[in-house]
């Protein structure tokens, strides 16, 4: 029997590579996307846009837009009328607003525990319903996990502290679930970080992978770099969540990330840069606690005693590639996050995804996978990705 499915997020980032994974399976039969649009006929545009990217194939006839916005007020109800819905038999709620900037904590709150909200009110009344597949992240654990490997079973915590609004939202997306919804009906996936893609092309976004193109541009980093962090690719990412959704499960809740053996290390991205870009200095990392000394030298208040002046040749090299030092304070406050995170040491077990019968097989590190697609990272635009972290 054909399984017909609803996606949320469908034209984004992981939810691209999720639709056109899905569009491939044999066992899927209709896919309805929820897509932002003024009409079907640029809604249907969008979705087309998302195969076109990589040449796929698109199917009108199995692809339906339906029209609307996490956002609406109405949404539960549009979807409870629409008459096609009747026959699903999987949700896959991949959207989420994951902006990691104060100014769109509220915008972020709505989308990612009231938006979910809607959508699972209306799972409620679906008769054929399998299974509701929640896209959240490995990062819900929190902020006082340090260092080690994290397991599955230590999130939701209703305790952890949280480093942005975005893991907050997912955890508490999470709990909603159960509110809702039997837990046989439930499959979380938690994505680690979310770098690039592995096969040799643009990636759909470079979120994330902005972050290697300003360590490319600064060459002084104020982080640890020798810190593990646990990354891997969108198309990986794609790919073993379909295997876990159309597969026998023993658990339904599963990391979906690079583990303790394919962890990798600012140090060792650093090599895969430099080897791409040899015409620059070598990288210098100074530790997390040159932060603050970096932002003072932007502002050029910088104390004389600061030790970031034993590096004379870094603050000359960011003399000369950038036009005013202010634009070093645009980059730091976009790394902020990102330089936080990496500093905790966060590596999240997959043991679960590796051990069932899923044909997963353990991810290659970033500092591998990356070489097919490091010479972008002059593509991308840091002082713009830095403005909407």
């Amino acid at each position: 029997m054909m399984k017909n499915v609803f996606i949320t997020g469908a034209t984004g980032f992981l939810g691209g590579e999720l639709l056109i994974d899905l569009s491939k399976r044999p066992e899927v039969g209709k896919i309805y996307c929820l897509v932002r649009a003024g009409s079907r006929e640029k809604a249907i545009q969008r979705l087309k846009k998302v195969f076109d990217f990589h040449n796929d194939h698109f199917d009108p006839s199995r692809i339906i837009p339906v029209q609307g916005d996490l956002a609406q007020d109405n949404l539960t109800a549009s979807l409870a009328e629409n008459k096609l819905l009747e026959d699903v038999h999987y949700i896959v709620h991949s959207a989420a607003n994951t902006s990691f900037s104060p100014i769109y904590d509220k915008m972020v709150e709505d989308i990612n525990i009231h938006g979910l909200e809607k959508i699972l009110k209306w799972s409620q009344s679906l008769k054929s319903l399998e299974t509701f597949v929640y896209v959240g992240t490995a990062t819900i654990c929190g902020k006082q996990l340090k260092n080690r490997t994290v397991l599955e079973t230590e999130s939701p915590n209703l305790n952890a502290e949280h480093l942005v609004k975005y893991t907050y939202t997912k955890m508490q997306g999470e709990v909603q679930l159960k509110k809702y919804l039997p837990e046989d009906k439930i499959l979380i996936v938690r994505p680690s970080i979310i770098l690039g893609d592995s096969r040799p092309w643009t990636p759909r976004s470079y979120v994330i992978m902005w972050t290697l193109a300003c360590m490319n541009f600064l060459r002084l980093i104020p982080a640890n770099a020798n810190t593990l962090l646990d990354m891997v690719p969108v198309d990986y990412v794609s790919g073993a969540i379909m295997k876990i959704m159309f597969s026998k499960r023993k658990h339904n809740v599963y990391h979906v990330s690079a583990g303790e053996n394919g962890s990798t290390t600012p140090a060792q991205l650093a090599i895969t840069i430099e080897a791409a870009f040899p015409d620059s200095p070598k990288f210098n990392f100074v530790g997390r606690e040159m932060v603050r000394d970096v932002k003072m030298w932007a502002r050029k208040r910088l104390n004389e005693d600061s030790p970031l002046h034993k590096h004379p040749e870094y603050l000359d090299y960011w003399k000369g590639i950038m036009e005013d030092t202010g634009e070093l304070r645009v980059l730091m406050g976009g790394l902020d996050p990102y330089i936080e995170f990496m500093e905790l040491g966060q590596v999240f077990d997959n043991t679960r995804m590796l051990s069932e019968d899923f044909g997963i097989q353990q991810s290659p590190p970033a500092h591998e996978y990356i070489k097919n697609s490091i010479h972008l990272l002059e593509n991308i635009d840091i002082f713009e990705a830095a403005l909407e972290p």
